[in-house]
């Protein structure tokens, strides 16, 4: 028998955890509903769920700072998240991004887009799998995709789901020149609804965290970046 995939939802208006539950429990989702931040993050990290609805906007512990201690653990650090929020504006979507989210939603919303949403988060891990087995060397920068792992100079760097994605995706196809819709429909999925700027934003925090190596992502002037050959 297949085994449902559990969702959690930490989301404080109880109308919106309502119809989140009932939406996702029709396409067969084992639901469960936390109504505040600190409750939701213990009870997320204690077991850990295949996905997880965040509400940016939560009294007390806010979205952002339980994106970024999930993030900050070893077992959670590539788990999905899509973030729920009436922010809509573009710095708001950037910066859930950039902190680790994996999509972002905002309020209101259409029921049938969050189920596409969601089936295509589930659809896309399954499809962007790396090979588990295979450890890729190049110079100083080493990257185990069975262990979502990154070294420089034989020190870990932590990245977000996200940035390991990407960075994956190029090291892959070094040489290759790709624009930053093709990077997005390749780690997430064609059609999402990211902007380029996030691209470009998410960029600079990997070349941040790579240090010396992050010299190696090169951008393509108007089109694009490229891994160095």
């Amino acid at each position: 028998m297949k085994q449902r995939k559990i969702v959690y939802v930490i989301e404080d208006e109880e109308d919106i955890a309502e119809l989140l539950r009932f939406n996702l429990t029709l396409k067969g989702y084992e639901l469960k509903t936390f109504p505040s931040g600190e409750v939701g993050l213990k009870a997320f990290l204690e077991n850990p769920p295949d996905l997880l609805l965040l509400d940016l906007m939560l009294p007390g512990m806010s979205g952002l700072d339980i994106c970024k201690e999930i993030r900050a653990h070893k077992n959670t650090s590539s788990l999905p998240i899509i973030m729920l929020t009436a922010k809509g504006e573009e710095q708001d979507i950037v910066r859930g991004l950039e902190i680790g989210a994996d999509d972002y939603i905002p309020k209101p919303f259409s029921p049938k887009i969050l189920n596409a949403r969601v089936s295509a988060l589930f659809r896309r891990d399954r499809q962007h799998v790396p090979d588990k087995v295979s450890t890729i060397k190049l110079r100083e920068l080493e990257i185990h995709p069975g262990r979502y792992e990154v070294l420089v100079n034989g020190a870990k760097v932590d990245l977000t789901h996200s940035e390991f994605q990407i960075l994956h995706f190029l090291v892959m196809r070094p040489g290759w020149v790709f624009t930053r819709g093709q990077i997005v429909d390749a780690i997430r999925g064609e059609n999402y609804a990211v902007t380029d700027r996030s691209i470009d934003f998410q960029m600079v925090g990997l070349r941040k965290k790579l240090g010396a190596a992050g010299d190696y992502i090169e951008t393509v002037r108007g089109v694009g970046y490229k891994f160095k050959e």
